[in-house]
């Protein structure tokens, strides 16, 4: 009888120790999983175009004379789409990706596949790391939750320009947030299509740091413009918990960075921000992986859009009036569910 007891116990402890191992392994899979992707946002891009200049200069320059010969012929496939690949959107390191917060999207009304629709999604963040995994990666089973919606995640037209990178981006459905990529995917890729615009930009991710919910709205009224020309739906998203995982440093209006900031964003389109997540193998040190929190996106009912082939600012500013009270209605309708208090109050600018 205690020889059982013995072997019993022995056997469960076994398991034990398994169980948290394997644990562990999950956490760390998920922390690298996002960090792979993060340095990919950061660097990739970089470091390919430095490689392949490189190569030039090596023994091995015919390989980069056949890519850059590969390049411009393919210049322009970004404008219509680019090139998407099921199976890249459906790699087992996006569900890794998206434990790791976790990262959920809820679905609120359908979409009908016989519309096209323009997503402005909110707010920014440092890297819209919601976005991503939501609508460039099938983690959270987009393409089922929304059947015959083909997603397009729009970013700036410079990544599209760096080596590797462009080809990275547009497996997942990424292209150029530019008028001659919205206006092709608008008319001329047939119906279905939802690009998500995070309308926001650069300006928003300034502002972005935990605790604060604040969108930079106002006078952004291009994608109106742009859905009354094509007739396509708006639709307002927010995603609660994207300004949570990282923290920055947010310098003052009439600061000296705050004017670095600016002019980055006025002449090359992004604002460099100085953020900080955790550490790779611990979250008490400081480092790029993001923390650990939860983000849900929230689509919220899409308003119908008529097609003016020549809508009038008054026809605009009414269809953006519509929208920003959509946001904030959307806002404060699900706000109490992921954790924020009934006198949370959305910030427009």
């Amino acid at each position: 009888m205690g020889t059982g007891s013995s072997i019993l116990s022995a056997l469960q402890d076994l398991f034990s120790i398994t169980w948290l191992n394997r644990s562990k392994v999950e956490k760390q899979l998920q922390v690298i999983s996002v960090l792979q992707w993060v340095l990919s946002f950061l660097v990739l891009g970089v470091a390919c175009s430095a490689i392949l200049m490189y190569t030039f200069c090596t023994d091995c320059w015919l390989i980069a004379v056949l890519y850059f010969t590969w390049l411009v012929f393919d210049w322009n496939t970004p404008k219509k789409g680019g090139r998407r690949s099921q199976w890249v959107r459906n790699w087992a390191v996006w569900r890794y990706f998206r434990d790791y917060f976790p990262i959920q999207l809820v679905k609120t009304h359908n979409l009908l596949t016989t519309r096209n629709y323009i997503f402005g999604y909110h707010p920014h963040g440092i890297m819209g790391l919601g976005a991503f995994c939501n609508f460039s990666t099938e983690a959270t089973e987009v393409s089922k939750k929304f059947p015959g919606i083909r997603p397009y995640l729009a970013t700036l037209a410079g990544n599209f320009r760096m080596p590797v990178l462009r080809e990275y981006l547009m497996s997942g459905g990424i292209c150029p947030v530019n008028r001659d990529t919205i206006d092709y995917l608008l008319s001329k890729n047939g119906s279905g299509n939802a690009i998500i615009i995070v309308v926001g930009g650069a300006a928003e991710s300034l502002s972005s740091m935990p605790g604060k919910n604040a969108v930079t709205l106002r006078n952004r009224k291009g994608f109106v413009k742009l859905a009354l020309r094509h007739g396509a739906d708006l639709v307002p998203t927010y995603s609660f918990g994207e300004n949570e995982v990282y923290k920055q440093v947010i310098f003052e209006e009439g600061s000296w960075g705050r004017w670095v900031q600016k002019k980055f964003q006025k002449y090359i389109g992004f604002a460099p921000c100085i953020f900080h997540g955790r550490g790779l193998f611990s979250s008490d040190t400081w480092g790029l992986v993001p923390y650990s929190k939860p983000i849900t996106t929230v689509v919220g009912e899409p308003i119908t859009i008529p097609k003016l082939e020549h809508p009038t600012q008054q026809d605009i500013d009414l269809y953006h009036t519509m929208y920003m009270e959509a946001l904030v209605k959307l806002f404060d309708k699900h706000k109490t569910k992921f954790g924020l208090p009934e006198t949370e109050v959305l910030e427009v600018n």
